[in-house]
This record gives C-alpha cells, structure tokens and sequence, in this order.
C-alpha cells in the first residue's frame, strides 16, 4: 500500500475514533483540537512516520489552504453589520485597536528573543501569530454563564481577524528577499493581492449571493443544494484570486461578506423561502465541513511541524511562546478596551482567550514552503506557540468559563450596574461549531 494512501487511512481512522468518542469528550477538558494535534504528532515522523510534509507536500498543503479558504468564507458570511456593533464598542475595539498592538508587540518582542532573523522576518511572525480562533475556546465563548457582550464579541473577533490581518501577511512576505512575493514587488503585490483580489473577491461572492436569493424567491433550488452553492461560490472566489496572481484567502474572505450581505438583501422575498434565506442556515453545510477540515489540519500540524519542532525546542522559542500568549495578546486587548467600563476579570478573560489555531498553522506553514533565511526558526516558533495555545486553552476553557461566570453572576445579583449587561442583538452562530 502507498504511503499516500497509508496517511489517507490512519487520518480516517483518527476522525472515526473521535467521532464514537465525542459526546463523552464534549463535557471533559480534553479538547477535540488536543485530540487532533496529539495523534497527529504521533502520526507523524517524530513518532511513527505515518504523515510526512516532504512525501504529502503537495496533497496536505492543499487540504490546508482549502480549510482556510472554507473557513474565512463562512466566518464573513455570517457576520452583520450590527454585530459589529454589538454593545457599541467590543468588536471594534478588539479588532481596530487589539489587533494591530498584537502585531506590533508580537514584531518587538520577536527582535530580542530571535536573533538571526531580519526585520520583515520578525514582523511576519507576529502577524502570523496575530489571528486567533474560535474553535480551540469553543466553551468559552459558548458557555451561558458568559455574559452575551463578551462571547459575541469573542465570536466576531476571531471570525474576522484571520482575514484582517492577510494584507499585512502579504505585504511583511513580500518584504522578505526571496519569496515569490518579493519577485512581484510591492507594487506588483499590493495591485494583485490586495487590490485586485479584493475586488473579484466582492463581484463573485455578490453576483453568487444574487443568484442564490433570485432562484430561492422562484423557488428554483432545493435545500440540498442551497447548502452546497457556498461551497461553489468560496471555491470560485478562492481560485479568481489565485487566477490572476493575488491573494486566494483575500478574495475567498471578501467574498464571503460580499455573499453574507446578497443573500441577506435578496433572498427573503417570498414567505415560501425566508425561513431559509439567511446565511446562517445556507452556511450549515459549508460550516461543518470546514470544522471537519480544521480538525485534520491540526492533525497535519501535529504531524509535520509540532512534532519535529519538538525534537528541536530552546528557551528562546518557548519563551517567545509563552510571551504571544500573554503579553502580546492580553496588554493590547487591556489597552484596546481602556475607557470601554469593563471590570478587571472581563479583561482579563477576553485577554486570556485568544487561541492561536487554523489561520497561524497554514499562513506558517505558507513561509515554510518559500525556503527563505530563517525560515526553520519561524515555523518552530509558530509550532510552539500553536501548540502551547491548543494545550492551555483547551485545558483552561471550561473551569475559567465557570469561574468567570460565578464572578459575573455575584456581581450582578449585588445590583451595581456593570457594562458587561448591554444589551446585544441576537449573535451569530460561534464559528465552526463542530470543534471544541
């Protein structure tokens, strides 16, 4: 049996495992994200040598780009615009404030701890680190004894983060002498990735959000296939970018807003069909998938860069690990919401929960393949601290989501008035449900 199919069963066979296993996980701390990233590192060549990156390049690097294309085209799909202004401040503030400290302070702190690497290196690996996800503190931004204001405003940041920080991905690579960003220069990189991927991204998830709502208010489509249109329109929206020599992640990210705000337009006309039209419910089937895709692309990550990382770690690697996780995640997020009337414990929680996962493991693993200076130090650092992140969080999520609850609930039974009971509109669904 070939090695490609040998990979193809022991990663269905990790899926099967997990799913006869799944309920009974769901109420203890082991997450399915540590599940994933355990048996990949034992999968993988530090172990058992089952995945390797350099016999499935090709095949695992596609899978992986394919689950992050899904799940930043379903991420932007189903935000609205009010819930960016849910409690009038969070979101804003996490993502136009928070996000950019993180960069900055994870480029800073990067230049004393890794030496060797240049500038634009060192600011690559804190707009890598930068995005945070969902799925790895799904309790956390679940749990009904978290105040709403704050898990929607979890939800929505680290739905649309991963996106934001692409332009600056690009933009920092290009800068990196070597790379075939670099090739294109930055005006070559900032007409194709970020402006001209922007725009197909915008007509085709527009024109397909269109159609779609056409067709349900005709009552042309079933819904069985209205769950998988998404599908289509991400794909076409990920390949124009990739077409013309720009972003894919960009253009499938912008489509995804672009399809979200269509079909929330024009695709309840008819009493008939608006039970159906939101994208929330379109998004069933595209969602479960890319959760599905997350998984075993933590399954890749522990097999191809943790598990070899960890044969190689220094204090100058975990250090700057343990630094992404707290200082650089939780002193911007303090800063952002300076003046915002949360308590001490709310920021601290939203500070805490931010964990690195899908975005950081194929926009890492993206470097690695452009074989430039510096490169092996990057992607350990990133193993690390992806790592530690799926450990920690996961570990953390249940017994910090009670406690922090306990706190809410005693400080609102003693009548003060507290910011953390805004009112919300009713949230979104957390992204990728599937995961915990």
């Amino acid at each position: 049996m070939s090695s490609e199919a040998w990979t193809g069963v022991a990663v269905a066979g990790v899926i099967a495992a997990y799913a006869l296993g799944s309920r009974r996980l769901a109420s203890t701390p082991v997450s399915s994200a540590m599940v994933f990233t355990g048996c990949g590192v034992l999968l993988g060549p530090a172990v058992l040598d089952v995945v390797d990156l350099e016999r499935n390049a090709g095949q695992l690097l596609t899978l992986l780009e394919a689950a992050l294309a899904l799940v930043l085209f379903t991420d932007a799909m189903t935000v609205r615009r009010r819930d960016l202004r849910s409690g009038g401040f969070l979101p804003g503030r996490l993502l136009g404030i928070g996000l950019l400290l993180s960069i900055g302070a994870g480029w800073l702190l990067a230049w004393p701890l890794l030496p060797g690497l240049t500038v634009w290196e060192l600011a690559l690996v804190g707009a890598v680190l930068a995005p945070t996800d969902a799925a790895l503190g799904k309790t956390a931004m679940t749990s009904p004894r978290v105040p709403p204001l704050v898990r929607q405003g979890l939800n929505v940041e680290s739905g649309l983060n991963d996106g934001m920080v692409l332009p600056f991905f690009v933009l920092f690579l290009a800068g990196i002498p070597g790379t075939s960003a670099a090739e294109e220069g930055n005006a070559g990189v900032f007409w194709r990735a970020l402006v001209l991927s922007t725009v197909l991204g915008l007509l085709v998830g527009a024109v397909g959000g269109r159609l779609l709502g056409a067709a349900r208010a005709r009552g042309w489509v079933t819904r069985e296939w209205a769950q998988l249109y998404p599908l289509a329109v991400a794909t076409a929206s990920y390949g124009s970018g990739v077409v013309v020599g720009g972003s894919g992640f960009i253009a499938a990210w912008v489509a995804g807003f672009a399809f979200g705000f269509a079909l929330r337009r024009f695709g309840a006309t008819g009493a008939a069909t608006a039970p159906q039209a939101g994208p929330e419910r379109t998004a069933d089937f595209a969602e479960h998938l890319g959760g599905l895709l997350a998984s075993v692309s933590l399954l890749i990550f522990g097999a191809v860069l943790l598990g070899p990382t960890l044969e190689h770690l220094s204090w100058r690697i975990v250090g700057y690990s343990v630094l992404s996780l707290t200082v650089v995640r939780m002193l911007p997020v303090a800063v952002a919401l300076v003046g915002s009337g949360l308590r001490a414990p709310t920021v601290a929680y939203i500070g805490w929960f931010g964990p690195r996962g899908l975005a950081s493991i194929v926009l890492g693993l993206l470097v690695v393949e452009e074989h430039v200076h510096g490169v092996g130090l990057m992607g350990r650092v990133v193993a690390v601290t992806v790592g530690m992140s799926v450990l920690l969080h996961g570990v953390s999520a249940i017994a910090l989501a009670d406690r922090y609850g306990r706190w809410y609930e005693e400080a609102a039974a003693t009548g003060r008035k507290l910011r953390e009971t805004a009112p919300v509109p009713e949230a979104g669904r957390p992204r990728r449900t599937t995961t915990r």
